[in-house]
This record gives C-alpha cells, structure tokens and sequence, in this order.
C-alpha cells in the first residue's frame, strides 16, 4: 500500500473521537468511518435524559460540514462483517483497504437469560432509535417497569415519571448500585428516586417477563405494566475482533496503554477495549462516553504516528433528575466508602483499596472531585473523616 488510509469501525464516542483526532494530528490519505448504525453520529448520554423527555432533538456529534470539511466519509447502516489483513468487508459487500484501524465498536444491551426477555415488546435503551421507541411507547403507557437500578436505569425511569408513566424500577440489591457505589450513595439515590414519583423494589431478582408487559419476580408473583425496559447492563461488540483472531480478555479487545491491539496497525479504543493504564498500573475496562472520547483520541492520534498512553482516572456524569453525579474511579473495587455530608445536601463518598483512594462520587461538591482525581491518579490516601462502611 502506497498511500495512508484510517478505517474507523463504529459511529459512537470513541469512533468520531479517533476520526478526529487523526485529521487534526496530520493524518493523510482516506478515512472511512463504518458503522451498523443508521443515524447519524450522535451524543448518547441524553438518550436517557432529555432526549427521550422530547426537551431536544439535537443530539448530533459533529455536522455534515465537519465531516465534508475534515475529508471524512461516513457510512451508515452497513456494519463491518469481516476484518482482514489491511483490509475490511461491510455487510454490503464494499472492501476498504486501510494502513490504520481503530475497532470502536462499543456495546450492545445485555437482555437476561429469563424467559420472556427476548419479546418484540420488551425494550432496552442504548441507541437513538431506541430512545425513539421507548418515547412512543411511553406515549401510549399509563406504567411502566424499568429493570435494573445502575445508571441508564435511574436516569430513564426519572424521565419516563416526568411523562406521566407510573414507574416500578426492580432493584436486585437492597438499594440501587451497592456494589458500585457503596450503601450510602445507594440510599441517596433511592431517595431521589422515590422524590420523582419513581416506586423500587428493592432485593428482587427477575424471573420471567410476560406477553411482554408483564413480569414475575421472587417477592412480586405478578406485576404488568404498560411497557418494559431492560436496563440490564451492557456487553462489549467483540466479536468481529475475535473472528479476526485478535487477542481477547475478558470479553474485550486486549490494547497496550498506547491502544494497539495485537493485530499490527489495528488500535481498540472505548467500550470494546480493555486497556492498559499507566496510572492505574493496570488493563481498565471503561464504559463511560468520556472516557470514550478520550481514549478514541489517543487512538486516533496515534494512528497518525503520535505515541501516546493511556493515563486518564476515568470518570463520567449522571442527571438523576435535577441532581448531578460526578464519578471518578479506577472502577474495579473498593475496600472501603467514607461518606462526607456537605452543607446544603452535598456528599462526597470516598472510596479507597488498601489505603489508597480508588475513586470519588460528589453531589454538588465539585473541589472535591477535582481533588479525588488527583489523589486517585497519584495513589494517595483519600481525605480523614466521613463516615466509613
């Protein structure tokens, strides 16, 4: 190959990100970015939050004239089938030669192993299109079911109340994201939840959906709603990567901290990867669009001949409502979680491992987040005091 060429596989954070920062490092020649997706590239995050509330429609990453204008050709609904040898084959047949590649194929929703959850009507919420059909159907649903408590969840039940649905959101821990987050954050965003109109049950595991409007749990025999939504987690699209023989770990694509897979010119970045990070010291796995927009500009960055690593301290936002979560940890455990109340209905959660700070959830309390990064990158202990559990 004579020239230089950049195939990007995937539309989502990681995938324009990389397009991107390829173009603005220097990068020359064609760049193709491919995805199964038929919208557009978008923002994800308000898929769960004012999108789906109808509060805007502009959810879209970059226009037409940036992409014209960084000489970026996108092409939708077409997903990559195979991944060859500087070389890869769309479901439609088209073949693209590249010397560079980035796999951002990100995740798909987990739908769980219970009968029923595969019904047409039962729902999950990870695209455009189906915020879009989540909206319709709340339209015509006096109630709702949201299951599962993490992020997506909490966000889209508080938007499905503030619709007008009556929502249930079944919880499989005493309260939503104890492991994640610790009992403390967990109690606090129950109460939030509950403020928004929103009922929990709490210590329930799904057993089967039915018809799919109704479900049936170990506490509740029978309870039927207008519309079911899945927000059972996410896995990563590693399959194409793992038909083309790259190495796999955990599920995902396994990256050096400069993003490179283990295919020559074949870089990984966002949900699919599993990275190392020279701060952490270790590979992360990284489901936040932040983190994706970061680590697909190293990718891209990269692929134009930079040498980069991966040292970011991960983090994201949530909107519960009106109240804003700012997140920032290494995400793969803690030993302790100290709880510090502010005045005014702020808290920060600390969370350490062997003495050392692994992360920080701040309501309202901004310095402390900045703060958490920092202790977090360097491996400090987290602040004294607060309550610890």
């Amino acid at each position: 190959m004579t020239s230089e060429s950049l195939v990007v596989i995937g539309s989502g954070a990681a995938g324009v990100s990389a397009a991107r920062a390829y173009r603005e490092a220097g990068g020359s020649g064609e760049v193709h970015l491919l995805t199964a997706d038929t919208d557009p590239p978008y923002e994800r995050p308000p898929l769960s939050k004012d999108f789906l509330r109808g509060e805007t429609d502009d959810i879209g990453m970059e226009s037409e004239e940036f992409f014209a204008g960084h000489d970026i050709a996108v092409s939708l609904g077409d997903p990559v089938v195979e991944l060859g040898d500087h070389r890869v084959r769309t479901a439609a047949g088209q073949e693209h030669a590249f010397t560079r590649c980035v796999l951002a194929t990100g995740a798909e929703p987990v739908r769980p192993d219970i009968p029923g959850a595969d019904h047409v009507d039962v729902l999950v919420l990870r695209s455009a299109k189906s915020s879009r059909e989540l909206k319709k159907a709340a339209a015509d649903a006096r109630s709702a079911i949201v299951v599962g408590a993490g992020f997506i969840g909490c966000e889209a039940a508080v938007s499905l109340a503030r619709l007008g649905v009556q929502v249930t959101v079944v919880c499989p821990e005493d309260v939503p994201q104890q492991s994640r987050l610790g009992r403390d954050a967990g109690i606090r965003i129950l109460r939030w939840l509950k403020a928004e109109g929103v009922s929990v049950l709490r210590g329930t595991t799904l057993e089967s959906i039915e018809a799919g409007h109704r479900i049936r749990s170990d506490l509740v025999p029978v309870l039927d709603a207008g519309l079911v939504l899945l927000a059972t987690g996410i896995r990563p699209r590693g399959a194409l990567a793992e038909k083309a023989g790259l190495k796999i770990e955990q599920g995902r694509v396994r990256t050096d901290a400069r993003l490179r897979t283990s295919a020559a010119d074949v870089f990984a970045a966002g949900d699919v990867a599993f990275s190392d990070n020279t701060a952490a010291g270790r590979a992360l796995a990284v489901e936040h669009w932040g983190e994706g927009l970061a680590m697909g500009a190293i990718a891209g960055r990269n692929a134009a001949g930079g040498s980069e690593t991966w040292d970011d301290v991960p983090g994201f936002w949530s909107e519960i409502g009106d109240r804003v979560l700012k997140y920032a940890a290494w995400g793969d455990g803690f030993d302790q979680a100290r709880l510090v109340e502010h005045d005014g209905g702020g808290f920060t959660v600390w969370y350490e491992r062997d003495g050392a700070a692994v992360g920080v959830l701040t309501h309202e309390a901004d310095d402390d987040y900045e703060r958490g990064e920092e202790l977090i990158r360097k491996h400090d202990p987290a602040p004294a005091g607060g309550q610890a559990r």
